[in-house]
């Protein structure tokens, strides 16, 4: 990318300009409490007693998102519309600064994280011309944590929603810890833009960042009987289920002492002792919950502290959180500690103690699950070895949705890490990823899982064709999508030991046989013919490999891209045999012979009693 389109003078100058105009008195320094009152006073009073506002921007506006900097931080491919929003980024900096100066601002002084050592402060400033402004500042407080003397370096984000539409967009200026929000009112570019900022700076102190979920879950090793607990990563694009299935109970034993604590649901940052920092105290999540089958996350929602965005409110003010009628992406701040499920005649909170995620020398296993939503030939879960792992990191596929792209809801993307907050170099993000595993395998063999969840279904045939000059699809079968009950019946097995694999079709090991779930409705071969399995395998193997070329230009990992090239053989373009699994991948460092394959649960010297278990479940 030319230096030419991007000013760094004028970002630094901007950045020190800034500084000194952030305490105007058009500047109101308020704490959460100061804006409560303020806030709800503009909002819907739901009957459950909790509030809801709608917003004029429903969704992130990514596709108008820049990063302004150094090479470090610059986005390997731009659009024309972010080539515009970056050459004219000079004089809305300017404007900027004057409306920062002239118009009624709060702002907002939180606190990211609970550790000892990474604890970033976020200062939200948001124009509060228009009133109802108050609750995006009301809303985002509730998601951080009080300001502590925790070490942790300071963000700033300026929000002004009232720039004109046709200004529409985010300004990044990372290396300056400076995020700018403009002509949007959705809480989520708040939310992202400090995350965004704290993973790439997490990224500077040697940690990695990472766009998943973390829990903790205790449950019996199906072999030895005896309770383990496993520390959890999940995952995915927004709306795919990361929230979903950090909360998910997943059907475990209470009376056997089996549960799942919530730890997070949207970012944390890795260590490479397989413990996680995590980054906020309550959940901004997707409302679209079944009270039955997301039964903690529903007992959230419905609970009177639930702040929600864009959900169906009738004419009797009683919300609707299935009805999408006006908006496919509802959003609800909601509190950890409501998150809770009924055991016997109590509901009982399932929050973790903590925030973060312990290093794997206090667990008796790690799993890396990474969600993704396909609708057409891949399985349900497949096991993966650790070099499949960061393929999946890198390749981070799955399906656009209403959060994301509107516009392109269920069309095929690629995100590295599920991630699309990622400041600089992907390579860099996955050549980190992957020394990590490297790590973690060396010290704790045996104690590492990797699984590839598809939370979507199979069976789509989706036609794509262009009539007019324009591209357009139309559904000829829709999908079977894989039941909560099920993937949670997978999930359980999974951490149990008691489901069995097999090779599939994409050269990794298929699930074929789950003790709790009826699987034999869902083989690809049932839906298409042995040719179409194969086109879609040759489809998806084609957008890994120009995906992968396109990243490598990055950095990436030589070892990387030999196990990409390695995996590419399950396509007929590349010599591919259907239904035949590409032989098991192994670190340089270890022996060339090859090693039996392990099926089941780790060995049970991994798995010893844990020595006590929370309150609140003794």
């Amino acid at each position: 990318m030319s230096d030419s389109l991007y000013n760094v003078d004028v970002y630094n100058q901007f950045a020190e300009s800034l500084r000194l105009s952030l305490n105007g008195p058009n500047i109101e320094h308020v704490k959460l409490k100061d804006i409560k009152s303020r806030a709800l006073a503009t909002g819907t009073k739901t009957t459950q007693g909790s509030y809801c506002w709608r917003s004029a921007v429903s969704s992130r506006i990514g596709p108008k998102t820049v990063y302004l900097g150094s090479k470090d931080v610059r986005l390997p491919k731009l659009t024309p519309v972010m080539k515009n929003i970056i050459a004219n980024a000079p004089d809305e900096l300017q404007k900027v600064l004057h409306l920062l100066r002239t118009m009624p601002f709060v702002h907002l002084r939180r606190q990211m994280g609970s550790n000892s050592e990474y604890n970033p402060i976020v200062n939200l400033y948001i124009s509060v011309a228009d009133k109802k402004n108050f609750r995006l500042a009301y809303m985002y407080g509730n998601t951080m944590f009080k300001p502590s003397n925790r070490p942790g370096p300071e963000f700033i984000m300026i929000h002004i929603p009232e720039e004109h539409a046709l200004r529409q967009q985010v300004l990044a200026i990372p290396e300056q810890r400076i995020n700018i929000c403009l002509g949007s009112d959705y809480m989520g570019e708040d939310k992202k833009g400090f995350l965004r900022q704290a993973m790439w700076s997490a990224d500077e102190r040697g940690m990695l960042g990472l766009h998943a979920g973390t829990k903790l879950v205790y449950v019996r090793d199906a072999q030895t009987d005896k309770l383990k607990r496993i520390g959890v990563f999940l995952f995915g694009l927004s709306a795919t289920g990361k929230s979903t299935w950090s909360c998910h109970q997943l059907g475990l034993d209470f009376d056997r002492d089996e549960f799942t604590q919530a730890i997070q649901d949207d970012i944390v940052f890795l260590k490479d002792d397989g413990s996680a920092y995590g980054s906020e105290a309550n959940f901004f999540v997707k409302t679209d919950v079944d009270p039955v089958l997301q039964e903690a996350m529903y007992n959230s929602l419905a609970h009177k502290s639930a702040l929600m965005e864009n959900v169906f409110v009738n004419y009797k003010n009683e919300p609707d959180f299935l009805d999408e009628t006006l908006c496919g992406n509802g959003r609800a701040v909601i509190q950890k500690s409501e998150l809770k499920v009924r055991q016997g005649r109590k509901l009982v909170s399932i929050e973790g103690e903590s925030v973060n995620l312990p290093p794997l020398s206090e667990l008796d296993g790690l799993l890396f699950a990474f969600i993704t939503r396909r609708n057409t030939v891949m399985s349900f879960s497949q096991k993966l070895t650790a070099e499949q792992a960061a393929l999946a990191y890198l390749w981070g596929e799955s399906s656009h949705s209403a959060a994301s792209e509107p516009d392109k809801a269920g069309e095929s993307v690629r995100t590295v890490g599920t991630d699309p907050f990622i400041v600089g170099s992907r390579a860099k993000k996955v050549n980190r990823f992957y020394e990590i595993l490297k790590t973690l395998e060396a010290k704790y063999p045996g104690k590492v899982m990797y699984r590839q969840y598809n939370t979507g279904g199979m069976g789509e045939i989706l036609r794509k064709y262009e009539e007019g000059g324009e591209k357009r699809k139309e559904l000829i079968r829709k999908v079977e999508r894989v039941p909560i009950n099920l993937m949670a019946a997978i999930q359980r097995g999974d951490l149990r030991g008691t489901n069995t694999y097999k090779p599939g079709i994409f050269g990794t090991e298929d699930i074929a046989a789950c003790v709790d779930g009826d699987l034999s409705k869902y083989d690809p071969y049932q839906y298409y013919s042995a040719d179409e399995v194969q086109a879609y395998v040759d489809d998806i193997v084609e957008g890994r490999r120009k995906f992968t070329a396109e990243v490598a230009e990055e950095g990436l990992n030589p070892d990387v891209q030999q196990f990409a090239e390695e995996s590419y053989s399950i396509s007929s373009r590349y010599g591919g045999r259907s239904r035949v699994a590409v032989p098991e991948m192994k670190f340089k460092e270890e022996p060339k012979e090859e090693k039996p394959v392990v099926i089941g649960p780790l060995p049970q010297s991994h798995f010893p009693e844990p020595k006590s278990r929370p309150k609140r479940w003794r």
